[in-house]
């Protein structure tokens, strides 16, 4: 039993020390916003909870905006728009109320008739609030998404110069510029996009401050005479990593202030991207194209202060605890279902059980929300986490128990071949059920990889028990059977692709790789509890 309380101790006290460690605040540099204490622009879309403008019938609230703009006040000088349709067209009256300038966006298609709709209305607001719009920015991103000619757009662009006496420009990403000379020539300054995240190499957040500059200076040199806007960048604050850039509060907090140091040290303008999140945008990129914003898009609240220290885990005492708490409950699982003498082994086991969730089901469950879109999306996170939490507490019963793990078969197959053994059922049912979604995850990442995240907090505190029990526990004496061996060969299979596609530097995947490789094996050595 000293033993015993030994385990418990250390495995509590780890989880402890996990939870200190996580929950840091860690510092920042601090706030590079100048005297005024504000953003030069903020790129602001007014969409909240299922607001999306896939529905052409939503109209935003003048009272929605209003409220928006008001915390928006508090930061900037300047919002930056997209359009002029879902009640954006009341933003520049709204503004100037709050003693905010407009960079006056209107969206440019492949429909004419619309564009020409956007234009007239965008036109019609600039003519008439010119103290409040800075510019007119024709089109976003239209060139990259190939829904027109630079020459036409360069075309739309002089027309609708003739017709405002505010700036009038085109924004996209840098590359697009570079390529269009034409587009370039017919604006009055250059508004390029550099978002080190969604670079076709990506940029670790360290470097990102000195990548946006040297962007910059680029295009600079390519375009003399022409002043030069940074009209969109931003880090999100949570999603997948891409190679070596990893979205978190502390990174978001730390690139958009290292790049505002280095604009203003270099002295050029930068608009952020963006003011809240926009939860909408999971549909296309995911859970990280909907943590992009300086504000959370349900409490509408700031996800930092300037230059104070950051914590990628606010609520981590809370975590903590319940950490705590769950390794209590495995231990006295394992208390419970101890069979005669059990060796040093099987206890390290448990103790590496309960101590891998105590730390990882903290995160699991702070990510269910973030990374749950519709129903569907629910429902497997959800899933996912519970058979997060089962697994440990399973695998220290089946441990300390003595029982090995079951076939399949023995669990759906013919009535006559079920294990009658309800703790093997039960855990025979749990390692199937994180089987399918262990394959379900690795043939997304291998086949549309791009948008996935990589669950490796619940995929670890479920691989380790069913791991630990396969090695300790003996299986039966009969043969393997082809449902748990095509499974594990799926998985196999998959990993060098993953880890090669997604590259060396993403440690998110590497380590969701290794989940995938112990359950390979877990599954290779199942022969059956009725054997």
């Amino acid at each position: 039993m000293r033993l015993v309380l030994a385990l418990f101790a250390l495995s509590a006290a780890v989880v402890a020390a996990g939870w200190v460690w996580l929950g840091r605040p860690i510092p920042v540099p601090q706030s590079a916003l100048g005297v005024s204490g504000k953003l030069y622009c903020l790129s602001y879309a007014p969409f909240r909870d299922s607001q999306t403008p896939l529905d052409p019938t939503l109209r935003i609230s003048a009272a929605q905006i209003e409220d928006d703009l008001i915390r928006l006040a508090r930061i900037t000088d300047c919002v930056r728009t997209y359009s002029v349709d879902y009640g954006l067209d009341q933003v520049a009256d709204i503004a100037a109320r709050h003693g905010l300038k407009v960079m006056q966006g209107l969206w440019v298609s492949s429909n004419p008739q619309k564009t020409a709709e956007q234009i007239e209305i965008a036109v019609g607001i600039a003519n008439r609030l010119p103290n409040v719009v800075r510019s007119v920015i024709v089109g976003n991103e239209v060139l990259l998404r190939g829904e027109m000619l630079g020459g036409d757009l360069a075309v739309l662009m002089r027309a609708v110069k003739a017709r405002v006496h505010v700036p009038v420009t085109y924004a996209d990403v840098w590359e697009f510029w570079l390529r269009n000379a034409d587009v370039a020539a017919a604006a009055d300054f250059i508004t390029i996009h550099i978002l080190p995240y969604w670079e076709d190499f990506p940029i670790a957040a360290p470097y990102a401050a000195a990548h946006v500059d040297s962007i910059r200076n680029r295009v600079v040199a390519a375009f003399p005479g022409k002043d030069v806007l940074i009209g969109e960048f931003g880090w999100p604050s949570a999603g997948r990593m891409r190679e070596g850039a990893l979205p978190s509060p502390f990174n978001q907090a730390r690139v958009i202030q290292d790049v505002l140091a280095r604009a203003r040290t270099e002295n050029f303008r930068v608009n952020v991207i963006e003011a809240f999140d926009q939860p909408w945008k999971r549909t296309f990129e995911g859970t990280v194209g909907g943590h992009w914003g300086l504000l959370d898009g349900a409490t509408r609240e700031f996800k930092f202060d300037w230059g104070q220290p950051v914590s990628n885990h606010p609520y981590w005492l809370w975590q903590g605890i319940g950490g705590m708490l769950f390794v209590l409950v495995v231990f006295g699982v394992a208390v419970l279902w101890r069979r005669g003498a059990r060796t040093l082994w099987t206890w390290l086991a448990v103790a590496a059980c309960a101590t891998s969730g105590g730390i990882l089901l903290g995160i699991t469950f702070e990510n269910v929300p973030m990374q749950s879109l519709g129903a569907g999306g629910w429902v497997r996170s959800l899933a996912t986490a519970g058979v997060a939490v089962l697994a440990p507490i399973l695998g220290a019963a089946m441990i300390m128990s003595g029982r090995p793990a079951p076939r399949f078969s023995e669990i759906i197959g013919p009535i006559s071949g079920r294990t009658a053994d309800r703790l093997t059922s039960v855990y025979g049912l749990t390692l199937m059920a994180f089987t399918a979604v262990a394959i379900m995850v690795a043939l997304g990442l291998v086949f549309d990889p791009r948008y996935r995240d990589f669950p490796f907090p619940p995929f670890t505190v479920a691989a380790l028990p069913f791991l630990l029990h396969s090695l300790i526990n003996a299986s039966g004496s009969g043969s393997r059977s082809a449902a748990e061996l095509t499974a594990a060969a799926i998985l196999a299979f998959s990993i060098p692709y993953i880890a090669l596609n997604e590259s060396f530097g993403n440690w998110q995947s590497l380590w969701l790789c290794a989940t995938f490789a112990a359950l390979a094996v877990t599954l290779a050595r199942v022969r059956g509890a009725l054997s």
